[in-house]
């Protein structure tokens, strides 16, 4: 007995660390993270509820991005290793073959794409290629050759409000446009904070991905205020449009103002735990004025 045990117990063992593994190459987390801003907007956008729309949006999109963060490490192996926040991903710490990272995120790709295609509607389906394209294709590749890099990547992690409401609608508009401003200019602060705070992990790699070329200095901390600032008014639109009311736009206000203050001691300070504190702040912000637009709408 002592033997089926043994093997029993390191079955479990073998199929729990396999598990974890596929979770660090899709970033399970995060993706689900992105996946809540689609949903929001999905919502906002319904005017009847539909459990297969919100199923094939859920599922279709953290598929898609699962496989964007996979190909990124497939292709980063060798630039992930020299980091310590990421050396331990399973294709850098060789646990999986870059080959095994790589079937298993085009897969979990084209199954994403055709439930957004299938499920949902077409223009979904082209958001979704477009999503996955330019964050690996694009923005993946130039990291390491300019700072321009996270403008690029901004447009990819963009698009999930953009798709939520598409889903829905099955048409662009002015709404699905402010729902993906918002989110775009949020990732600036939003990814500078975090690039603030592992700037040194992240030049053992050779990225340099901090708005001025001397890194950590006032001039990075300065533009990182100004993107908060400029947040407020960008927040404010879909209530300039008349698409959401007075709620909202108090409490971009509040929000917005909120955010900025974290961006300011930031400035001032110069400081990672500044840095970090943005990055938390950043976290709340997002999902919060989304969920806002949603409940001033109902």
């Amino acid at each position: 007995m002592g033997k089926f045990e043994t093997l029993e117990v390191s079955s479990s063992q073998i199929i729990k660390a396999k598990i974890q593994d596929l979770s660090l190459l899709v970033k399970l987390r995060l993706s689900f993270l992105v996946v809540i801003s689609a949903v929001l907007t999905y919502l906002f956008a319904a005017e009847s509820f539909s459990w297969l729309k919100l199923v094939a949006l859920i599922s279709g999109g953290f598929l898609v991005t699962g496989a964007s963060n996979g190909l990124n490490q497939w292709l980063e192996k060798d630039l992930d290793k020299m980091m310590d926040r990421t050396k331990n991903r399973p294709i850098a710490a060789e646990r999986m073959t870059k080959k095994e990272g790589f079937w298993i995120s085009v897969v979990l790709g084209i199954i994403g794409l055709t439930i957004l295609f299938v499920f949902l509607n077409p223009l979904s389906g082209i958001l979704g290629t477009l999503a996955l394209f330019t964050y690996v294709a694009i923005y993946t590749p130039l990291k390491r050759i300019t700072p321009f890099a996270v403008f690029v990547g901004a447009f990819p992690g963009a698009i999930p409000p953009m798709l939520g409401y598409v889903a829905e609608t099955g048409s662009f508009g002015l709404v699905p446009g402010l729902f993906f401003a918002v989110q775009f200019i949020w990732q600036f602060p939003h990814f500078w904070a975090i690039a603030w705070k592992i700037d040194e992990d992240y030049s053992k790699a050779g990225f340099s991905l901090l708005p001025s070329k001397g890194r950590k200095d006032k001039t990075s901390g300065f533009l990182i205020f100004i993107y908060a600032l400029f947040l407020i008014p960008v927040s404010l639109t879909p209530f300039w449009f008349n698409i959401t009311g007075t709620i909202s736009a108090i409490s971009a206000l509040i929000l917005g103002l909120w955010f900025a203050w974290y961006a300011l001691q930031l400035y001032l300070k110069l400081e990672d735990k500044a840095a970090t504190r943005l990055m938390f702040a950043s976290f709340f912000y997002l999902p919060i004025m989304q969920l806002v637009y949603l409940l001033d709408k109902i």
